[in-house]
């Protein structure tokens, strides 16, 4: 059986022109759409509304810095150690965006999604269904839980306040408030979604596929490491780091101090 000849709707150039989805860059984009818009542009094949725009652009904002963690401190640990080469000190930072930090946005989104069939399925009895099954799983429930911000993230209320004034319509982030109502119940104790957990909300609303998700995580994650990296140079911090993680673990001896 033959293959069909691989092609590409992204983008092409000739001689005299650009371009990108059908549309020219040079006349109709450069100086017209935003970079929140050209990136929605690029991942949808349209661009957003006002109102999607407004709403990916703040969810962009919320998760760009959060200060030394993981990323950062990866990005700053190998610019020192390959100083010349940017963007090799980026690209290892979003290396840790996954499943436990900043990524945890599409693992929360795709809950949602299959709520979202359930409760069309079954009812709004599916809510509680779902709450409680991933209550049993005893694994962290992606988008909820906080180490530092209790009893709610207020990152979570500002995007959900974005989100009602750009737009009447947010299922999902109605689906996410339902969901977190029915882990409360069950728990008898308010847990709080998370700044993440609110952007895969928000994302879905604003029409972005689930597989877009978190790619939008990691290229707000590298503007955020993008200012680490430029502070290193004037404030470097790298081998301070390196110090303090060999000083919280000593050297024992073989078969010593072990359990």
């Amino acid at each position: 059986m033959s293959r069909a000849h691989p092609t590409t709707s992204i983008s092409t150039s000739d001689e005299t022109s650009i371009t990108v989805r059908g549309v020219d860059l040079v006349h109709d984009l450069i100086g017209k759409v935003s970079f929140t818009s050209m990136l929605y542009f690029l991942a949808t094949g349209r661009l957003p509304s006002e109102s999607e725009e407004t709403i990916v652009d703040a969810c962009l904002v919320t998760i760009m810095e959060h200060g030394i963690n993981p990323s950062t401190i990866v990005t700053r640990l190998v610019s020192d150690n390959v100083p010349a080469e940017p963007q090799v000190a980026i690209a290892a930072g979003l290396m840790t965006v996954g499943g436990v930090f900043a990524g945890t946005s599409e693992q929360c989104a795709r809950i949602l999604v299959e709520l979202a069939d359930a409760v069309a399925r079954d009812g709004a009895g599916a809510v509680r269904a779902t709450a409680a099954r991933l209550l049993r799983s005893g694994v962290p429930i992606a988008g909820f839980g906080h180490l530092h911000h209790k009893p709610d993230d207020p990152r979570s209320y500002r995007l959900f306040d974005v989100a009602r004034e750009a737009s009447p319509h947010h299922p999902h982030m109605d689906l996410l408030l339902e969901l977190s109502a029915a882990i409360d119940d069950i728990k008898g104790r308010h847990v709080t979604i998370n700044a993440t957990g609110a952007i895969g909300a928000l994302l879905l609303d604003a029409g972005l596929p689930l597989q877009a998700i978190r790619c939008f995580s990691v290229v707000a994650r590298a503007g955020g490491l993008t200012a680490h990296l430029i502070e290193e140079k004037t404030k470097p911090a790298a081998r301070a780091l390196w110090r303090a993680g060999r000083d919280a673990v000593p050297y024992v001896p073989p078969g010593k101090g072990e359990p």
